[in-house]
Parts: C-alpha cells; structure tokens; sequence
C-alpha cells in the first residue's frame, strides 16, 4: 500500500481525481486523501469575507502610492501649485506697471 490508501503498481486500479479539467473531461491524476490530485486539491480560492479580504489587502500592500489617500494629497498639492504660480505670474504682471499708472 502507497500513501492515503492507494494501490501500489497499477494505476488503474488508484482512486482518480476526478476534478473537471479545462478540456471538460473528468481528471484521471492519482487522488490524494481529500479526493482531489495534487493539481486540484490544494489550492485557496480566496477570502470571501470583508474581514478576509481587508486583512489580505493589507497583507499585499506594498508601498501606498496608489491609494485613494495619496491620489487625493497628489490632487491638492497639484492645485495648491497651480494656485501659486498664477499668483505669482499676477504678481510679475502688476510689478511691471508701478502704482502711478492706476491712480492717473
């Protein structure tokens, strides 16, 4: 006897997966003891949960540039330095013309 319960020598007497492949035909991989082959048995599918896929969000996060926080600061400093040289391109316009030049 081999592992989880599996004949030794011929295959064809083995417990098959029989998980459906991509071709649509059932698998024929030896099964391991949860029923599955070692291809189709074993992986996650995922967290489903908020909780779940909260806590695997933060497990990925890498390094924040792309947060909604860091677009929106991105934004306002955009905006704050728009603001700024347009005041300074008003303030150069208004210094070429001293204060007589209004008042005549």
């Amino acid at each position: 006897m081999l592992k989880n319960g599996n004949h030794s020598g011929d295959l064809g007497k083995v417990r098959q997966c029989g998980a459906k492949t991509r071709a649509g035909s059932p698998c024929r991989s030896p099964a391991m003891c949860n029923g599955r082959c070692r291809m189709h048995g074993c992986a996650s599918t995922g967290p489903r949960t908020p909780e779940g896929l909260a806590r695997s969000r933060r497990a990925h996060w890498k390094h924040g540039r792309y947060s909604e926080e860091a677009r929106a600061l991105r934004r306002q400093l955009r905006e704050q330095a728009r603001l700024a040289r347009w005041e300074a391109e008003q303030a150069a316009y208004l210094a070429e013309y001293d204060d007589d030049f209004f008042f005549r």
